[in-house]
């Protein structure tokens, strides 16, 4: 058996060392858009009873009546099993009425459940791996329970729109809920009366008048699309059409003839073409520019991410910035999972920081907002982002503004900070570009894989940290000036059990008394970490997150003049197991520590930085007696 032996020696020597020995490496929204579903519903992110089929277009063909509350007409649904199939499901509410399904030229049989689903029984059992339809006639009134489906008016005159987030569009049309099987493509056909005009997903196909004084609206989206983004908005629209991006491409906004009327959102509908810009510079190539982006107003207050036409009920630059955003990220990729509707929100949310940060704001203006959004996300000491299993019936939880938006937003704003701007922008293109996550659905694994991919960072523990875990980092940083030697103390508590240390880059600004300044980024990754950097002036002042780079709160910043000199028990330092075999452990060492060991002819053998309650890992060293040197700040330890 291999048994190594330590010898120390120590002496009481208090030694300053440069920074080379101490070498440290440097590396108002939300409650407008939440959406106000008060009831409970039949919550989850998969229905079991769909996941034997790919759904890959579908055909709606509804007759409605902004003044009448009702849906009446047909869905023809173009699948291909995974498996041969004596029965298929779709999930439908049971408070619309299905009067057949047709299927080539066949009535089946089929039954409406109360969990919200249509079964429909195939008079033999259809083969895997090929592509079929059919069609679903109904009729009634949708449910009210999650307001997906709504009436009411604008300046006297009806209106009608569905907003169906998150479980909403089997309320209204029968299709897969699910959020793992995007529709390939998908045509909105609706006849109304030809007063009104009809705004939808994709692109106007064509407008057809019909007898009776009523109109037919062809919509087509050839892109995939989750069926919750699904939309269509129907009123006296004014209709306004214009052309956006570089190169261009049609921008389409359906408005009320009182907002085509009011100069100040005109002007901010205007501005999109701005916020279009900007995003296609730092996100990359707007996803939809085939079909078409613009807006669609209506009556549910905020707004909604509705694909290639967002659904507006107000007119605010950083509402029209967020469901801009969401285009990219929501839309084009779309968290797989309730649990992660952080990956829609809070990027959408972090479109806001850019829009503020690059278009709209002063920086000051934009650090009092930082403030705003820190303080809100921090009013409470616990919530984790992601949201549990047992929370997915509780859309209040799912749309938590100061979680899912704002702490979302900023774990981004964080990953920002951690990579810089060039390489954080790339990764972020990068993500949505993926061949199996463009136009598909992602969780927060699959953004973590992405960005190791792009950077060759591993986000996994930040992320156990900030999305699964709850709280925050509280910080109480000391410093001292020695020369041109600047030492550092970070010691850090957290707000919530659930998270034992967060580690993140620290950011710091030196001031100095003749106007200088330095800015160093500490990678703290323990508690009560030291960290030693060179300046070249005296310093007057020293400032921690003075960009609001990071989440933190009621965080103190000191200058220390006994900075280095207590702490380490001489009497108690010591290693163990000693003989050691494989590993040693340092007892009296409670922080970060340079360590180096010798043989017994003065050579260096091993170095490395010493993690409290972790062991140092020597089975490269060979059988013998060793020498072990501690660097603790400015104490330097030997010991017989």
């Amino acid at each position: 058996m291999k048994k190594i032996y330590i010898l120390f020696l120590v002496s009481f020597t208090f030694q300053i060392f440069s920074a080379q020995d101490q070498n440290i490496d440097m590396k108002g929204l939300r409650s407008k858009e939440m959406k106000s579903f008060a009831a409970k519903m039949n919550a989850g992110n998969t229905n079991p009873n769909t996941l034997n089929y790919d759904l890959q277009y579908q055909r709606m063909d509804l007759s409605l009546n902004p003044a009448v509350y009702n849906v009446s007409g047909s869905v023809t649904s173009h699948f291909k099993p995974s498996q041969a199939m004596s029965s298929i499901y779709f999930d439908l509410s049971n408070t619309l009425t299905v009067s057949s399904v047709q299927y080539h030229g066949v009535n089946l049989t089929f039954q409406q459940l109360a969990t919200k689903e249509v079964k429909i029984d195939f008079q033999n059992p259809i083969s895997a791996n090929v592509l079929d339809s059919l069609t679903i006639n109904y009729s009634g009134a949708p449910s009210t329970a999650l307001n997906a489906f709504s009436t009411g008016t604008q300046a006297g005159t009806a209106v009608m729109a569905t907003l169906s987030e998150p479980y909403g569009a089997q309320d209204w049309f029968p299709t897969k809920q699910s959020l793992n099987d995007k529709i390939e493509r998908f045509d909105i056909k609706i006849t109304a009366p030809s007063q009104y005009n009809v705004a939808s997903n994709g692109t106007l196909m064509s407008e057809t008048l019909l007898a009776g004084n009523l109109k037919r609206t062809f919509w087509r989206t050839q892109y995939p699309t989750a069926a919750y983004l699904i939309a269509i908005s129907i009123t006296n629209f004014t209709k306004l059409t214009d052309i956006i991006g570089t190169p261009p491409f049609p921008f389409i906004n359906y408005v009320y003839p009182s907002t085509a009327a009011n100069p100040a959102s005109m002007a901010n509908i205007e501005w999109t073409k701005q916020a279009m810009t900007t995003f296609e510079t730092y996100f990359g190539p707007y996803p939809f520019r085939n079909e078409k982006y613009g807006h669609m107003q209506f009556m549910y207050g905020g707004g909604m991410e509705h694909q290639t036409m967002s659904s507006m009920g107000s007119w605010e630059k950083t509402l029209i910035a967020h469901e801009l955003a969401h285009q990219w990220f929501g839309d084009k990729v779309t968290c797989g999972a309730w649990n992660d509707i952080w990956l829609n929100e809070g990027f959408a949310t972090f479109g806001q920081h850019l829009a503020n940060e690059k278009l709209l704001m002063t920086q000051p203006e934009f650090l009092n907002y930082l403030i705003s959004e820190r303080n809100y996300i921090m009013s409470q000491p616990g919530g984790s982002v992601y949201v549990a299993d047992a929370n997915l019936g509780s859309v209040g939880t799912i749309f938590s503004g100061r979680l899912s938006y704002g702490k979302g937003a900023y774990v981004l704003r964080m990953m920002k900070w951690i990579l810089g701007e060039t390489a954080f922008y790339n990764a972020v293109k990068d993500y949505h570009a993926r061949p199996n996550l463009a136009y598909n659905y992602a969780v927060t694994t699959d953004l973590k894989n992405s960005f190791l991919t792009s950077t060759g960072k591993d986000f996994t523990e930040f992320l156990n940290d900030w999305i699964y875990g709850q709280g925050y980092p509280v910080y109480d940083i000391r410093w001292k000036q020695t020369g041109n030697s600047l030492t550092f103390k970070a010691a850090q508590t957290q707000s919530h059990a659930s998270v034992s240390f967060f580690e993140l880059p620290l950011p710091i600004k030196v001031n100095g008394t003749a106007g200088q300044v330095a800015y160093f980024a500490l990678n703290n990754t323990s508690n009560n970490q030291y960290f030693t950097e060179t300046v070249s002036f005296t310093v007057a002042s020293v400032e921690f997150n003075y960009e609001y780079q990071i989440l933190e709160k009621n965080s103190t910043v000191a200058q220390d003049a006994t900075l280095g000199i207590e702490e380490l028990d001489a009497d108690t330092f010591g290693i163990y197991p000693n003989p050691a075999k494989n590993e040693i452990y340092l007892k009296g060492v409670n922080r970060s520590s340079e360590f180096k060991i010798y043989s017994a002819d003065a050579r260096l053998v091993q170095s490395g930085v010493y993690q409290p309650s972790k062991p140092v890992d020597i089975t490269s060293l060979s059988p013998g007696v060793y020498l072990l040197q501690i660097f603790d700040r400015n104490l330097k330890f030997v010991k017989k």
